[in-house]
């Protein structure tokens, strides 16, 4: 009997050794320890750096190789997120604070060993490329990894410090580029995946970049950029895209007489009093103007224009899954006086579309003030989101010859009981699509963790075979011509229909032709 429980002792450590040594992984540049979930299932390493620190003369350039380490670097908390001032209530965040020493990235991995060659989700934040960052338990990997995919976050430079653009630094590039520094550290992110992935049970030939709002507008552009080719397969766009008048990225002559003007606002003459000055001096300066000001730029080089790169089939050839949220914006925000009365909404038509004031209130149509407020909050969310992300996705179909499948999420978060509910407000479907409808303390329905389980089934399924499809799943047939152009409804009741509001989306794209 001794002997019969000396063996099952020995096989039960023998089959546990290759789950507890996957607590150390070594990394390019050193080894490092993580954590494990509750159930040890899911191996977790946090703020793990993948470029060096752009401070100092390394500010407001590429981001360059991480310092190697010797001995054991624990990854098991967040690392700083980017230099920010604090601007949206529901951005909560779980790390020391803001830094401009920011270049650190986190893995989720189910794999017990490094062979197995899982999926691999990166995910990049949104926030305007002004605000955001890894640790928000809203995307935290843990549960999205249960679905048998590797998860990876990673923090990129934002505002001033991730995308000013000034004729001084176009000249130091030996390129004339300058700006784009933000997405360069979303380049260095997926390098550092290609080369140590696997070591984490991460198939580096099979990774899906995903994101939301400007991690949608990011995606877009990696698509676009020449140095991002090949290190993703697939690309999941939630919510924005660098397409339209709106949206399109700066061109370089204007970011850069922008740069200048900055400049001067803050007294520096050169690019080496800009440097000079402390991180918080410079955050404090962006703050008082325009916080959006500072965007991707068309520099010619490493962010070439957008959409003529995707007009000539030069983006990235891959399958393509976007969409966007049913109320991505207000009505109060195109009524700014707020009034819901007809003649209130004719006067809004003049005043936005002169002439064509008549086909806009014939695609809007609206006679009552609960009307008014539908399709002024239609017009605010097309013209916030929706239209880019449609004419992203339109000229991917055109050119790419690769599947593409389109959603709209339906499922409108509870709310606390306080407030009015925002529908399906935009940023409302990270929390389903990261399995964390319990980072939120509203009172969540089984039919919201119903959504959230599809979601996550739905971009895993993406993520492994580029296609969303899957045993028990409703069926989401691809987006094109021939099937009137389905999109997927992701609801209590999912349900693929044709869409109803492409004629929306055509106006719009011949008002934006004339603002060119």
């Amino acid at each position: 009997m001794k002997l019969l429980k000396s063996t099952v002792f020995l096989l039960m450590v023998m089959l546990a050794e290759p789950l507890m040594a996957y607590d150390q992984v070594q990394t390019d540049k050193g080894m490092v320890e993580g954590k494990r979930s509750a159930d040890s299932k899911i191996h977790i390493f946090l703020g793990i750096p993948y470029a060096a620190p752009p401070v100092g003369e390394l500010r407001w350039k590429a981001p360059q190789p991480a310092p190697s380490w010797k001995g054991i670097k624990k990854a098991t908390q967040f690392g700083h997120r980017p230099m920010q001032g604090h601007i949206w209530d529901d951005m909560i965040f779980y790390d020391p604070g803001p830094s401009e020493d920011c270049l650190t990235l986190n893995v989720w991995t189910p794999a017990v060993n490094p062979k197995e060659k899982l999926p691999v989700m990166v995910w990049v934040y949104g926030g305007g490329f002004i605000a955001g960052g890894t640790s928000e338990k809203r995307q935290e990997g843990e549960n999205l990894a249960r679905k048998g995919v590797v998860v990876v976050t990673f923090n990129y430079r934002l505002g001033v410090f991730g995308f000013l653009a000034h004729p001084e630094l176009g000249k130091e590039s030996g390129r004339g580029a300058s700006g784009n520094y933000g997405l360069m550290d979303q380049v260095a992110a997926l390098q550092w995946v290609r080369k140590n992935i696997a070591v984490f049970g991460g198939d580096p030939n099979n990774v899906t970049i995903f994101g939301e709002s400007a991690g949608s507008f990011s995606v877009s552009a990696l698509m676009a950029m020449p140095w991002a080719q090949g290190l993703f397969q697939r690309v999941i766009g939630e919510s924005g895209a660098l397409f339209g008048a709106k949206r399109a990225p700066k061109p370089v002559e204007q970011a850069e007489e922008e740069g200048v003007q900055f400049a001067k606002s803050v007294g520096a003459k050169s690019l080496k009093d800009l440097r000079a000055m402390s991180a918080e001096e410079l955050l404090n300066a962006a703050w008082k103007g325009d916080q959006f000001r500072f965007g991707a730029v068309d520099d010619g080089f490493y962010l070439p224009g957008v959409e003529d790169i995707y007009a000539v089939g030069q983006q990235s050839l891959v399958p393509l899954l976007a969409g966007w949220n049913a109320d991505e914006g207000g009505y109060r925000w195109v009524l700014k006086d707020g009034l819901t009365t007809q003649e209130n909404y004719v006067k809004l038509a003049g005043e936005q579309f002169g002439d064509k004031a008549d086909d806009f209130l014939k695609l809007y149509p609206a006679q009552t003030a609960d009307e008014i407020k539908r399709a002024a909050g239609d017009l605010a969310g097309d013209q916030f989101i929706a239209y880019s992300t449609w004419k992203w996705i339109e000229a991917h179909s055109a050119t790419a010859k690769k599947p593409v499948y389109r959603y709209e999420f339906d499922q409108a978060p509870p709310t606390n009981g306080q407030e009015e509910s925002r529908g399906v407000y935009h940023s409302a479907e990270i929390e389903f699509v990261f399995g964390a409808l319990a980072s939120k303390k509203l009172p969540w329905r089984p039919e919201d963790w119903k959504v959230s389980d599809l979601m996550m089934n739905y971009w895993s399924n993406f993520a492994k075979k580029g296609d969303p499809n899957g045993p028990g799943l409703p069926k989401w047939p691809l987006y094109k011509a021939g099937s009137h152009y389905q999109v997927m409804h992701l609801s209590a009741d999912p349900k693929a229909l044709p869409d109803m509001h492409r004629k929306r989306y055509q106006f719009l794209e011949k008002m934006d032709s004339k603002k060119h």
